[in-house]
């Protein structure tokens, strides 16, 4: 039986090092890569062999587990993303459901539940911890009774991008270089940013981006 090939995504070294162990010790897993931001883990992604499962963290630096998560699952549509984080609130868990992971777990989780998400998921089940799995639940049962609630305008994924790199204090021209796109384009999704979400300085966009957990709130300003 071919073993299950997990990419490990998470910005903090000694928990990609304790996943690594706890998989090692299971005779049909294999880590084939660790990513400590979300562009690397599109990069490795693609790369072969390519991961059966993604074990995604959600805020991490330049490419937050959001927008990696839809980048992963475009370029390679047979992985499954399982998403472990701190993070846990309802917008988090439907955003990342939205952009098509298969599984939500919070960082406490027991090591066996993390093992078998990944079993599950990687046959195509889904998979939450019991407090996520509760909330889904009733968030359906109101969606039946009342119907469901009107979309605000979303941020494309570039237009994403764009607002992480501003949270983190990348310039315009820093943005441009990271992106390999023009400054003018920048501006262009800048704007686009602003006006969609009604924030109008990078101190409000930066407070929406900790909010949402695209970014951690001890990020470092870039020089």
């Amino acid at each position: 039986m071919r073993k299950i090939n997990v990419l490990l995504v998470d910005d903090h070294t000694v928990v990609r090092q304790g996943l690594r162990a706890l998989l090692a010790a299971e005779e049909d897993m294999e880590v084939i890569g660790e990513a400590e931001n979300g562009r690397q883990a599109v990069g490795l992604a693609k790369k072969d062999p390519p991961p059966d499962v993604v074990v995604m963290d959600v805020a991490m630096p330049l490419l937050n587990g959001l927008e990696a998560t839809r980048q992963i699952l475009k370029a390679v549509p047979t992985a499954k993303v399982l998403v472990l984080t701190s993070y846990g609130d309802d917008e988090c868990v439907q955003q990342l459901m939205h952009a098509g992971a298969c599984g939500y777990l919070i960082k406490q989780t027991a090591a066996n539940d993390l093992l078998r998400a990944i079993r599950e998921v990687r046959r195509g089940n889904a998979f939450f911890s019991p407090a996520i799995a509760r909330r889904l639940r009733d968030q359906c049962r109101d969606v039946f009774a009342t119907g469901p609630a009107k979309k605000t305008s979303e941020l494309t994924s570039r237009e994403a991008e764009v607002l992480q790199l501003i949270a983190e204090g990348f310039s315009n021209k820093q943005i441009a270089s990271e992106l390999s796109i023009s400054i003018k384009t920048v501006e262009k999704h800048r704007q686009q940013v602003m006006n969609k979400l009604n924030i109008h300085d990078v101190a409000g966009l930066t407070r929406y981006a900790i909010s949402k957990g695209l970014i951690e709130r001890n990020v470092p300003a870039v020089a």
